[in-house]
Formats: C-alpha cells, sequence, structure tokens
C-alpha cells in the first residue's frame, strides 16, 4: 500500500508541477504591535518617517498645505503626525493647529461607508447584493431609462465599479477654450442640470430628481460585468436604496448605523464650525452641500475617526456577510497590480519588501475633492490601517503615502519575522530517542522554513515532499515553508495554529519563460488516512512559544528540544502509518 502510494505522488498534483508559486503572501501570523521587541523596530520607524517628512516640507510647494497622517493596527493607534500650513486661508480661519480631531472632506473615501450600509442590509437580509437596482429605484424601470440595462446592473456591480454606468452626471464639463472644445449654449443642451458644478457656486445642490432626470439620457461606458470602470453615480444610487429600506435620508442612516456604534463623533454630513476643520486657500470646497451626491463623497471626518473606523475593518472584513470578504478584489483594473474591491481599490507589489519579493497586498480608497485629498487603507497581512488626509496640494498625499507605506511596512515585516524566531524556531523530537524522526524550523526574510524533516529515518524533504508536489520536474530548486491558515484546531481557545507545508520555488535569474509566473494556489496537496499530508499543528505554552509540533498524517508529536538537545517531554509516536 505504502509503495502503491509513492508511486501515485507525481499524479496527484499535475496542474501545479511547471506553475512557478514563488513566495506565498500569507508568510506569518499578524505582528503584535505590543512587544518590547516590536517597539524597538515602530520607533525606528517612526523616527525615519519624521525624518523623510521634515525633508518633504522643505519644498516650498507644500508651504500651504496641512495634513494628517494616522497608522493604526487592529488594536490601537501606533503613530500620528499632523502638520499645520504655514500660509493659511486669511479669509477663512479654520482650526488653529492641525491635531487628529481636526475635520477634512474625505471626498471618495465616503464610498466605502455606502458599500458598508449596503452590506448590513445584505447581512440582515433587507436585500441582496445580486438584485437588480430597479427592485429598489422603482424609476428605472420606466422605458425613458432604457438607455442604460438596469435590469441587468445589480447593487454589487455598482458597488464594484463593474456597472458600466457613466462616471458623472453633475459636472466635471471643462471650459471649452482652454481644450479646443466648442462654445455652446446652455439651450442647446437643456437636460443637464441646474444644480451644483452647473449652479452658480455649488449652489443648489443637486436633488434625487435631478439625479434621475440626468440619467434619462446617458448611455453606457461599457455592458455590466464587461470591464470595470469609475462611477460616482453608481454610488448616488445605492444611497437611494439605503434611503429607502430604512425609511430615512441616506445621511440619518450612516450617522445610526456606523457613525454612532463606532465612536465617531466628529464625522458627519453638515458642514462643522470653521474652527474645527481644515480649510485650505481657494479654491476649496469646505463648505459645499454635495446633496444628493453625498453616499459618493460628502463625508466629513478625522484621522481619528478614521483609524476606529479602519479598526472595524481590520477586525470584520471577513465577517460582515457570508456573501463577501471585503477585502477580496472583484474585478481587474488596468496594469498587472491594480484590482477592484467592492469598492475598494487595490494595490499588489513585490517591490516594498527587502531581502524578499513577497508580494504585499494594499486595500485603499482614494478620494479627492477641491482642495482636499485623501486616503484610507488596511494591509490585512500586517494588521495595520493608514490614513492619510491632506488639505492644499494634491502631489503631497503621493508622496506622504509612498514614504509611510513602505517604512511602517519594512518595520512591520521585521517584526513579524523576529516573532517568528522568538516563537517558533527550533528544532522538535520525540521522546523515544530510537526513533529517527525530527522536524526544523528556521525564519528569515522567506518567512518560516521548515529545514529537517526526518519521519522514522525517511527524510520527507528529499523523499516525500519532491514527488508530492514537483512530479518529475526534478531541476526546480525550492524549500519548504510553513504557511499559516490562521485557524486553530481548538477555535474556542485559539490554540493548535494550523500551517500547511507549502513547496515554494526559489527564483532563477533571467528571462525565463512566458508561462514561468502562473501560479494556480493549492494547500490541499493529498490525505493520507483521511489527514493532510501537509498539515502542521503548533501547539504554544503560557509564554507563547511553541512547546509541541503535531503532524497529523505522520501521526508524530513532537517537543521542543531543550538547548543541547533532547525532547522536553515524553510523547509518542505512531509508527504504524510511516512512509
Amino acid at each position: 500500500m505504502i509503495i502503491t502510494f509513492l508511486r501515485l505522488l507525481p499524479f496527484v498534483l499535475p496542474s501545479v508541477v511547471h506553475a512557478a508559486c514563488y513566495e506565498p503572501n500569507v508568510a506569518h501570523p499578524l505582528p503584535q504591535y505590543d512587544s518590547e521587541n516590536a517597539a524597538t523596530y515602530l520607533e525606528a520607524a517612526i523616527n525615519l518617517m519624521e525624518s523623510q517628512i521634515s525633508a518633504l516640507l522643505a519644498d516650498p510647494d507644500y508651504v500651504s498645505t496641512s495634513f494628517s497622517i494616522e497608522i493604526t493596527s487592529s488594536k490601537r493607534t501606533l503613530w500620528q503626525h499632523h502638520h499645520t500650513a504655514h500660509v493659511r486661508n486669511p479669509s477663512r480661519p479654520s482650526i488653529p493647529v492641525v491635531n487628529g480631531d481636526a475635520l477634512y472632506r474625505i471626498a471618495s473615501l465616503t464610498k466605502t461607508f455606502t458599500v458598508l450600509g449596503i452590506l448590513y442590509q445584505h447581512a440582515a437580509g433587507n436585500l441582496s447584493l445580486d438584485d437588480p437596482i430597479p427592485k429598489y429605484i422603482e424609476e428605472l424601470r420606466d422605458a425613458k431609462y432604457s438607455n442604460l440595462p438596469w435590469k441587468d446592473i445589480t447593487l454589487r456591480s455598482l458597488a464594484s465599479q463593474l456597472s458600466g454606468i457613466p462616471r458623472d452626471c453633475m459636472g466635471r464639463d471643462h471650459g471649452c477654450f482652454e481644450l479646443g472644445l466648442p462654445p455652446i449654449s446652455r439651450h442647446e443642451v437643456p437636460n443637464l442640470p441646474q444644480c451644483d458644478e452647473y449652479g452658480d457656486n455649488y449652489e443648489p445642490p443637486c436633488t434625487e430628481t435631478d439625479l434621475l432626470d440626468a440619467l434619462r439620457t446617458m448611455e453606457p461606458t461599457f455592458a455590466p460585468n464587461q470591464k470595470s470602470t469609475y462611477s460616482n453615480i453608481a454610488f448616488e444610487l445605492l444611497g437611494l436604496v439605503l434611503a429607502r429600506l430604512s425609511n430615512q435620508t441616506y445621511e440619518s442612516y450612516i450617522e445610526s448605523a456606523i457613525f454612532r456604534p463606532f465612536d465617531m463623533m466628529n464625522s458627519t454630513f453638515s458642514t462643522p464650525p470653521d474652527e474645527a476643520g481644515v480649510i485650505p486657500l481657494d479654491p476649496h470646497y469646505w463648505d459645499v452641500d454635495a446633496g444628493v451626491q453625498n453616499p459618493t463623497g460628502g463625508i466629513y471626518s478625522s484621522s481619528v475617526d478614521l483609524s476606529k473606523y479602519l479598526r472595524y475593518i481590520l477586525t470584520h472584513y471577513n465577517g460582515i456577510t457570508s456573501a463577501l470578504n471585503w477585502a477580496h478584489p472583484a474585478s481587474p483594473a488596468d496594469g498587472m497590480n491594480s484590482f477592484y474591491g467592492i469598492p475598494w481599490e487595490i494595490f499588489r507589489t513585490d517591490r516594498i519588501l527587502e531581502g524578499s519579493r513577497r508580494a504585499v497586498r494594499f486595500i485603499t480608497k482614494g478620494g479627492a475633492l477641491p482642495g482636499y485629498f485623501s486616503t484610507i487603507m488596511t494591509v490585512p497581512e500586517y494588521d495595520l490601517g493608514i490614513t492619510i488626509l491632506v488639505a492644499g496640494q494634491s502631489k503631497l498625499v503621493f508622496k506622504l503615502r509612498d514614504l509611510v507605506t513602505t517604512t511602517v511596512v519594512r518595520a512591520a515585516e521585521a517584526i513579524a519575522i523576529r516573532q517568528l524566531q522568538d516563537r517558533y524556531v527550533g528544532r522538535y523530537t520525540p521522546s523515544d530517542s530510537s526513533l529517527n524522526t525530527s522536524f526544523a524550523l528556521v525564519a528569515d526574510a522567506r518567512g518560516l522554513v521548515v529545514t529537517e524533516f526526518m519521519s522514522n529515518s525517511t527524510d520527507v524533504l528529499k523523499v516525500t515532499l519532491p514527488r508530492l508536489i514537483q512530479g518529475e520536474d526534478k531541476d526546480v530548486p525550492w524549500y519548504a515553508q510553513l504557511v499559516p491558515t490562521l485557524l486553530y484546531r481548538d477555535e474556542a481557545a485559539q490554540a493548535g495554529e494550523k500551517w500547511r507545508i507549502v513547496a515554494t520555488q526559489e527564483r532563477v535569474e533571467g528571462n525565463g519563460n512566458v508561462w514561468d509566473d502562473f501560479c494556480s494556489t493549492d494547500y490541499g496537496v493529498a490525505n493520507y488516512a483521511g489527514k493532510p499530508l501537509n498539515e502542521v499543528i503548533l501547539w504554544s505554552g503560557d509564554s507563547g512559544v511553541v512547546e509541541r509540533i503535531d503532524l497529523p498524517a505522520f501521526k508524530a508529536k513532537l517537543v521542543r528540544e531543550k538547548d543541547g538537545g533532547g525532547a522536553e517531554s515524553i510523547l509518542e509516536q505512531d509508527e504504524s502509518m510511516e512512509l
């Protein structure tokens, strides 16, 4: 039976024989930022960021720009930095010194609140993400709206930028002469709204009627679900859905469902007093009433409030509704590394870590209004949330984003690897010295790597895993890595961490083949006697250090060796199922 099983190993996973599955992007548990070692790395990162920011602000282009930056884990704020512009708006004195409670227009960050409201309604059973929008906005069933294929446009496609409907209907007309466009009088385009950017100084704000009237003459950019393209109108419609379902205004729904439960007491849709906000030089959008466009960009908020929001997201992104994981992409954007989520803008890069090309993903949302530029993001694998709010120069938000994300993620990676070294690294053996069984782990830039795996004198790394994972492709260099599933054998007690061994290919310099980067992720590998062959259970003691390792398929229970060798406690191994 054993011989037959080994002969079959090359055929278990033919789909990944030639797949270049490089560094898994989940290489360690979430970093713990409250440890003494973590404080050292964070302090160094903070000092570096503050010096980089000081150098950046030496540029005279930013003399009239204020900003707030805040970094949080799922538990607490780790760092915040605020800057007050040297040149202020003399006609609109705002907050004297910018701090964590200072209010900014956060523009399209608002879309994430609108979608969260929709997800809440889905979870409550009041709607389905896959319902077509006319189910909730009955006017769209009328033939006069037939230019757009509303029956094929669902709440999910609206929320994920896959509806194919136009971007805007309340503005974004540019001056004609500087762009080479012909002059035109209003009577030639009588269907244009008379509100917001088409009004006098953004007055009056556009209403639901203005929105629905404007939709009558619009045509699709793409067919629904064909290709992602940005739309503000999509979120205005989702805001109408929330208002109609909740029998209250959109604004009051968001305040009651999100602001108050999250203790975001400074966040609002109403124009705050000038002294509470950050008002840049003209032109700015500080006191413009967004009206029906509030669901796409109407919120005023602060870095402190947004950190509370990000802490919620970090702890709930896969638990709001069973319909989706809120951090996952919904469709590709243009480019190799960018995706749309619901409604997140997701970026994956292998250029940020030092010593590794492991991909890091950023779940972001950016926003812009005249005078205001903002971004929030989570980095789920590092338990980080980042807020950057800028009032003034638009390009500063991108420079701050680059330096902050690079520095803090590298620090978080160093903390995570150090914690792997402190908790997991070691050699594990059975108490019965007659059994030639052992399992050894090291931690470095690759993550947690298996350097030794003997099972009753069989070298699993040389005999079993190569047959199982590589098939006949003998020349591909690889190493065995442990990848956390973030699940536990005992979920209630959060004990017995479940990890999987994966064969990770080493990168080979050179041009290679076109399909070398193709990888179909598969952590299942194969079973033996009903147990996953590559499953490893790690049991920690009271100190948090791993004391025991279980290898279920191998019927092995191993314990950490004391310094100098020797198992620390008596455990048994069942030899009847050796490979």
